[in-house]
């Protein structure tokens, strides 16, 4: 992804392995981050989201006395089990968190009402719309061209989708393939928990194409291009609604209620019979469909990282330098927002 916005990686910690558990790589963080705060000496550092790497980094640059900035901050499905282990990661970033970006104001309340939460509240949008509009625009005119029929972009990948919940999937994706109207294009997730359930349940079936992970310009050319998306993602909840493009979250809850109140779109979870039908209606009925797909911002319209960087930059202006020692010395912050 960096090299379509034409970045350059400084520093590749390279702690992904593929199978690697939460607890291994919570370790691997932890036992890496410590070398790389000797070397730069950052006042603060950004973590984005709510993958294990980001809390991971989070509470280790925590323990380590940095100052730790979320940006995504303040987002709850009210559930720690759903999803897993993204919720958690959420509440405890936030907890170690002395700027927190806030994407909404539902999300700011949500930081308000936990009393863990002690940083500085920023309500600045999500710069996943920043780059998804941006992209668009560098993608325009590039077209995918699906021989007439219609395009139903699926994504999966949660954990806690693995087994009844992709199987489910899959038999509906089975039966809306019947449909000699539409196409149906999986890109599979590098999980191979994921990639093998899929695989063995629609692979060689007529009209679903599953392909490997899509780089950022593509995926952004098929979001843009799709009449239809069903998903798990949590991103996709936020991206459909700017393109104007009707999503069927394959999940029971979501902590993104900004995007169901545009009635953009609508969880329908992971049975079968629900996914089929929700998908049969906006596929045949015109009215449904054109309610659905009116582009919303409830994520703002691309302006977040300007937002952030002014935040950043007003905290920096009282901020007090940490005392120089190395990282493994620091138990405690030097200085707090």
């Amino acid at each position: 992804m960096t090299t379509a916005f034409g970045l350059t990686v400084d520093r590749n910690l390279a702690l992904g392995e593929t199978g690697q558990t939460i607890e291994a790589l919570e370790r691997r963080i932890a036992a890496a981050l410590p070398a790389l705060v000797d070397e730069l000496r950052p006042d603060l550092i950004l973590v984005q989201g709510d993958t294990t790497s980001a809390w991971g980094s989070a509470l280790a640059a925590h323990r380590l006395g940095m100052a730790v900035g979320h940006v995504e901050a303040g987002l709850r499905s009210h559930d720690l089990a759903l999803p897993f282990p993204e919720e958690r990661n959420r509440v405890e970033i936030d907890a170690v968190s002395t700027l927190l970006f806030a994407p909404t104001a539902t999300a700011r309340a949500n930081l308000e009402a936990e009393p863990a939460v002690t940083g500085r509240i920023h309500v600045t949008g999500n710069t996943g719309i920043d780059a998804l509009l941006w992209m668009r625009g560098m993608a325009a005119g590039h077209r995918l061209h699906d021989g007439g029929r219609r395009l139903v972009l699926v994504t999966c990948h949660r954990r806690e989708n693995i087994g009844a919940g992709i199987a489910g999937i899959c038999e509906a994706l089975r039966r809306l393939a019947r449909r000699p109207d539409v196409r149906i294009v999986l890109p599979l997730h590098p999980n191979p928990s994921v990639r093998a359930g899929i695989r063995e349940a629609l692979a060689g079936i007529a009209n679903i194409e599953l392909l490997d992970p899509l780089d950022y310009p593509t995926m952004v050319r098929m979001m843009d291009g799709a009449h239809l998306i069903l998903s798990d993602s949590g991103g996709l909840q936020e991206e459909a609604p700017a393109l104007g493009v009707p999503l069927l979250v394959l999940r029971d809850n979501s902590e993104r209620p900004e995007a169901l109140a545009t009635g953009n779109i609508a969880l329908v979870g992971t049975d079968p019979d629900r996914i089929v039908a929700a998908a049969t209606r906006l596929l045949d009925n015109p009215a449904a469909y054109a309610a659905m797909a009116v582009p919303a911002y409830p994520y703002g319209r691309g302006d977040a990282a300007e937002r952030i960087l002014d935040a950043i930059e007003d905290w920096a202006a009282t901020f007090r330098p940490r005392a120089s020692q190395p990282a493994s010395g620091r138990s405690t912050p030097t200085s707090q927002a």
